[in-house]
């Protein structure tokens, strides 16, 4: 199984449009205040440190090039070629490789594993995002990757989000500028139950090894200059035994 073409038109068209500086789409916050606040609670669970590190959704790459720098081999794969671009055009050094992947097809996911062997993975707030039928397929792809040995780190929205959202998409002055884009090419944040995240994973036959609350950090702010933070889940997950 793949995801829609509908759903992967979105995408293209969402990144296409952004711009390239980084900070200017709403969940481009630096790393500073995101991948690098989500490694303080991996890396002690990583079973083994020198893996490939999978950057899943990497979009215009700032988590990527940051893990680029304190890993030794670091992909960073989006489905859309748009983002990939951005990626690598502000990756002039390549510290990173990036790659094309619809980790919902089992055929892809599959293929990588085989280039790469078993992958730490990292991934915020796609989950959310996919379609419901897409959702367990990304689950098993993630799993695909880390094979044996791989770790996953896994952020998603929080149900508390979608009240969040809502309001900041129905005010007064309709939704704040960054995220506008996101409703308008409907790509809209979908609402997945907090329980739902963990039996994804473990139906792709993978254990829950730790988890926990965390502000998901965006890049856009209230109208008091209250930056947004929006209530997400944390979750470490593998396979043990």
């Amino acid at each position: 199984m793949s995801v829609s073409s509908r759903y992967r038109g979105a995408w293209e068209g969402f990144w296409r449009e952004a711009p390239g500086e980084q900070g200017e789409v709403f969940w481009d916050a630096e790393p500073a205040l995101t991948v690098g606040v989500h490694l303080g609670l991996f890396e002690s669970h990583l079973a083994a440190r020198d893996l490939p590190f999978v950057d899943l959704g990497c979009g215009n790459g700032t988590q990527t090039r940051f893990l680029a720098d304190r890993f030794p081999r670091v992909v960073g794969t989006d489905l859309a070629a748009a983002a990939l671009d951005l990626a690598q055009g502000a990756d002039p050094a390549g510290r990173a490789r990036y790659r094309l992947l619809d980790a919902a097809d089992k055929t892809e996911a599959e293929a990588l594993h085989a280039e790469l062997g078993d992958a730490n993975v990292y991934m915020r707030g796609v989950l959310h995002q996919a379609e419901p039928d897409d959702r367990q397929p990304l689950a098993d792809g993630l799993a695909t990757l880390a094979g044996e040995r791989g770790r996953i780190f896994l952020v998603e929205l929080a149900e508390a989000a979608g009240t969040l959202l809502r309001e900041l998409a129905q005010g007064p002055d309709g939704p704040p500028a960054k995220l506008a884009p996101v409703f308008r090419h409907g790509i809209a944040p979908g609402e997945v139950a907090d329980a739902a995240v963990p039996e994804y994973l473990r139906a792709a036959g993978l254990t829950v090894l730790a988890s926990g609350d965390l502000p998901l950090v965006t890049t856009e702010h209230l109208p008091d200059g209250t930056r947004i933070e929006l209530p997400s889940k944390w979750l470490v997950a593998g396979r043990v035994g």
